[in-house]
């Protein structure tokens, strides 16, 4: 599937892909938000009412996020055979680090390396 049909799925319908990903690893719905949450700085409140909503577009959730987290560029390594750093699409690369970051999450990494806690 091309980006651009990528980009006009509504993020509510992506979301319960990342979500089944994560659960079958014993992660938790709370920590997945958690981690969209930190990437995006959408608040709670504004997560669920676009996942209830399905009118924001995968593009548009990247795009319109309200304070992306400065430490999102120490997000490196290899998603679907693309080195997300290297990714110059800068939307494009938002979709990836959050694929990296639900990978890390579901492959049992501690939540605060996750979200780069320890970063300098």
């Amino acid at each position: 599937m091309n980006r651009l049909k990528v980009y006009a799925m509504p993020f509510a319908d992506v979301y319960p892909y990342l979500l089944a990903k994560v659960e079958r690893k014993g992660r938790t719905p709370a920590e997945l938000n958690r981690v969209i949450r930190w990437l995006t700085g959408y608040t709670p409140q504004r997560l669920r009412s676009i996942l209830s909503s399905k009118t924001t577009t995968l593009e548009a959730f990247f795009v319109d996020a309200p304070k992306p987290h400065p430490n999102r560029k120490l997000i490196t390594g290899v998603v679907c055979g693309e080195r997300v750093e290297n990714i110059q699409d800068p939307t494009w690369q938002e979709v990836r680090y959050l694929d990296k970051l639900v990978d890390e999450l579901a492959k049992g990494k501690a939540i605060e390396k996750v979200l780069r806690s320890d970063a300098p």
